[in-house]
């Protein structure tokens, strides 16, 4: 029986609050109860996105713009980071002053009806955001409709490790030790609902059928790190 809800506007309203309760901390636990590789894994989503100079990126569920920084360091591109808590995108404001990258615009708004025009984006990217996402089929075609005819979708996420043993360590450490570490510097809830998110998310082969029912083409699965995580990419064809 699980505890939250994992879909539609009371989903919804549990995210945005939620991590508007945990934004104060939200780098921290990140670093620490990742062990540092959530960096790493990052890093990785970004290379094979094959970014070009002078485009436009949406960051959606930026959180506090880990993914902005890092691209707007080693691209000359336009970035929007857009988060459903209002305090994520304070937070991720304040650090673009204090790393002087004041060139990316983050704003406030839902990845399910995003205030972007239609065909204006070339590569949208959402990073650790898709699984808390209340409807997977709404946000993929709103992702759809932004992009460029030729844009890049990109999606990283938590998955069910494909190996028996790693599954088991990283299920036990995801539902019995994370939790309990993260509620001495946050909402415990919080850590209780990720691994519980990841239990109810999609398969891999789900996710990319949803990728294609909603328009894209040419969809690749890149596992990391035995599986825990995975990159989705797509593209939104030029026809």
């Amino acid at each position: 029986m699980p505890e939250f809800t994992h879909n539609g506007n009371k989903k919804k309203q549990f995210v945005q609050k939620m991590f508007d309760d945990i934004s104060p901390n939200y780098d921290l636990l990140n670093h620490l109860l990742s062990f540092g590789i959530d960096i790493y894994w990052r890093k990785k989503f970004i290379n094979l996105l094959n970014i070009r100079n002078h485009s436009k990126i949406l960051d959606v569920a930026c959180g506090t713009g880990d993914i902005c920084f890092e691209i707007e360091k080693k691209y000359d591109v336009a970035i929007i980071g857009i988060d459903i808590s209002k305090k994520m995108v304070e937070l991720a404001n304040k650090k673009a002053t204090k790393k002087n990258q004041l060139k990316i615009n983050f704003i406030q708004g839902d990845g399910e009806n995003l205030p972007i025009e239609s065909n204006s984006i070339d590569y949208l990217t959402i990073s650790f955001g898709f699984r808390n996402i209340s409807n997977y089929n709404k946000a993929l075609k709103e992702f759809f409709r932004v992009l460029k005819p030729g844009g890049t979708l990109g999606i990283l996420e938590f998955s069910e490790p494909k190996s028996k043993l790693v599954s088991t360590i990283f299920r036990t450490y995801f539902h019995n030790i994370l939790p309990k570490v993260a509620s001495i510097f946050s909402r415990s809830d919080a850590y209780r609902y990720l691994p519980e998110s990841v239990d109810f998310f999609p398969k891999r082969n789900d996710i990319c059928n949803k990728i294609l029912h909603s328009g894209f083409n040419k969809t690749q699965i890149y596992d990391l790190t035995f599986g825990i995580s995975t990159i989705f990419l797509a593209q939104k064809s030029n026809e």
